[in-house]
């Protein structure tokens, strides 16, 4: 299984790598060499609300003002459709994103990425998510974001219902307590907040339990790994400490707005959100309240110095239909977006980056707003992230299923057993048996 560390040792190795790339073509500071103004093209979506893309854009140009970054904006929830349908009629962009691992494969099995091995050489080992995309030992895409999920809580609500703040060393079972805790400090204190939320996603439970089970494989086709996950978050809905499945999904609920208008006291979400909350709180689209982030709960305590989690990477690649006379530009910019330049551009914002140097540290908690808190700092800079969709062929296939699988689970319309038992049988006859 790919494994993406984040620890206080990684921060100085990927310095080190990061200070290699001024001796390389493509990680110099020095403008492209591209013997004239180039324009390169860039998929996106939801521009108005995902600031990362101009970010990078602008800081790369502040370098590079002979190259010219365009957007191409595409609906953030049909993104691989409308991508795909691009690339076979020959209209995708230059440069295009990679929102998660899940199609990666499609993408490179279908020749429609470069070769940027060359520009993975010059990152070095610091790059976090790297590994994911290379396939029979050639690199086709470079990751310049690296989430991970976290357990976000709000400090106030835990004051209010008299409840111990997490620590970086909780387990799943002082989290089930906590967040019983929570339900009867809070309903005492008249606060109408739930203990926490679930969102919808099939992410929130099999995520963490992919990525925490010892021998858990998601191509086996054995998905019992999955019941202690379920049962824990079935028996929560149950005792009404979170929001049901249905109410969630029926109504259509954001876990923005459960978290940020302090409907929740907890919740597991990406580190994507803190951008997302830090943005919503200046603009009052979230409510003013102190709040902090803790690494995802563990199995047991042997994950206190390294907690285990997922996430996938955000990768940048480069179409390979691209005219050969962009190409020396297109390698500079992922080189950038993937290296020191383009992570102290993204930490500035409170997006994090793949690359976490020092410097990037420093500048994702200068950023006004983000919790600077020890136990935030631990979560943000130690964690061993594993992918949420290993680079498979069947990986695609496979997670359809148990988004199904996860729907009927939640729903209470099929018992965790036997639902996890037809998922199994789906698999191997469906995608596994038939590859």
């Amino acid at each position: 299984m790919q494994r993406s560390r984040y620890s206080r040792r990684t921060v100085l190795a990927a310095s080190a790598a990061a200070l290699s790339l001024v001796a390389t073509a493509c990680g110099s500071d020095e403008p492209a060499d591209t013997g004239g103004p180039v324009t390169l093209t860039m998929s996106a979506w939801s521009m108005k609300t995902t600031p990362e893309f101009a970010e990078l854009a602008e800081a790369f140009q502040a370098q590079n003002p002979d190259v010219k970054i365009e957007f191409k904006e595409y609906d953030a929830t049909n993104y691989d459709t409308q991508l795909t349908a691009d690339l076979a009629a020959g209209s995708a962009p230059d440069l295009y994103v990679l929102k998660n691992l899940k199609n990666f494969i499609t993408y490179q099995a279908g020749e429609q990425l470069l070769d940027v091995s060359d520009v993975a050489g010059g990152l070095g080992d610091g790059v976090n998510g790297l590994g994911n995309y290379k396939v029979d030992g050639v690199t086709y895409a470079v990751p310049y974001r690296q989430d991970s999920w976290y357990l976000y809580y709000n400090k106030d609500l835990f004051t209010a219902a008299g409840v111990t703040p997490p620590s970086e060393a909780w387990t799943w079972a002082e989290y089930e307590k906590a967040v019983a805790d929570l339900a009867a400090g809070l309903k005492a204190a008249g606060s109408p907040a739930k203990a926490a939320y679930q969102h919808v996603w099939q992410s929130t439970v099999q995520g963490l339990a992919l990525a925490q089970t010892p021998g858990a494989d998601l191509k086996s086709g054995d998905y019992g790994y999955l019941a202690p996950y379920y049962e824990r978050a079935l028996a929560q809905q149950k005792a009404g400490v979170q929001v049901d499945f249905g109410t969630a999904t029926t109504n259509t609920l954001q876990y923005q707005a459960q978290f940020g208008t302090q409907q929740a006291a907890t919740m597991l979400m990406g580190s994507w959100y803190v951008a997302t909350l830090v943005a919503q709180q200046k603009k009052g689209d979230a409510q003013p309240f102190q709040w902090g982030f803790a690494p995802a709960p563990q199995r047991d305590a042997s994950g206190k110095d390294e907690p285990v989690t997922f996430g996938d990477p955000t990768g940048l690649g480069i179409n390979a239909a691209i005219d050969e006379g962009k190409t020396a530009a297109a390698k500079k910019f992922l080189a950038f977006v993937a290296g020191e330049g383009g992570a102290k551009a993204l930490a500035s914002i409170g997006i994090t980056p793949a690359t976490l140097t020092d410097p990037v540290v420093q500048a994702y908690f200068g950023v006004d707003g983000v919790p600077g808190d020890e136990l935030s700092r631990f979560s943000f800079a130690t964690h061993d992230t594993r992918a949420e969709n290993p680079v498979s062929p069947q990986t695609a296939a496979l997670q359809n299923i148990l988004q199904e699988t996860h729907s009927a689970i939640m729903s209470e319309s099929t018992p965790v057993g036997e639902a996890l038992a037809k998922a199994g049988e789906r698999a191997r006859s469906e995608v596994l048996e038939s590859k």
